[in-house]
């Protein structure tokens, strides 16, 4: 991934620094993955010790765009993959996990992480954006359909989570 460097002004708001992770981002990016675990986004159980690693063989760190705030620390991430491994699919970039620290939250930074995922996405060759989104998570879809993600689908009642059925919600947008 080509750096991604943002420190302009948008709106009158400074721009996140927003960079490729590195492997050495690891411990901090698994930290803030578990402290922004919500049933708000997640399908599977709150993480417990012993954690697995956040990179492996299909979580590279090459996947993640991460927000850096101005001491180093990932105030988030963005994590940006091709769908599946089809030629004939490989226009589309996918956005598997973004999250936000909650020191972090309210100064656009989930937004800047969207848009530089879409300048990735266009730079990789890329001419669709695609991702899940779980139904109740009102703020995300609000979000996600301000940067021009449109519903593509609808899985009712995909997953059954703390005693109830959850709708998947598909999302994709063109690039420009």
């Amino acid at each position: 991934m080509a750096p991604i460097l943002h420190r302009d002004t948008v709106s009158g708001m400074t721009t996140p620094h927003i960079r490729p992770a590195r492997p050495e981002d690891a411990a901090a990016l698994a930290r803030l993955d578990r402290d922004t675990w919500s049933p708000l986004h997640a399908v599977q159980p709150r993480p417990q010790p012993p954690y697995d690693p956040f990179f492996d063989s299909t979580h590279r760190p090459g996947d993640f765009l991460v927000a850096e705030a101005e001491d180093g620390r990932p105030d988030g991430y963005l994590r940006l993959v091709p769908p599946t491994r089809l030629a004939c699919n490989r226009h589309v970039r996918q956005i598997q996990g973004l999250a936000v620290a909650e020191r972090a939250r309210g100064r656009g930074i989930a937004r800047a992480l969207l848009r530089a995922a879409f300048e990735e996405a266009a730079r990789q060759g890329a001419t669709r954006v695609t991702l899940r989104v779980l139904g109740h998570n009102k703020p995300a879809r609000r979000l996600y359909a301000s940067e021009g993600f449109v519903v593509e689908g609808v899985l009712p009642g995909e997953f059954f989570l703390d005693g109830r059925y959850v709708d998947d919600v598909l999302m994709g947008r063109v690039l420009a």
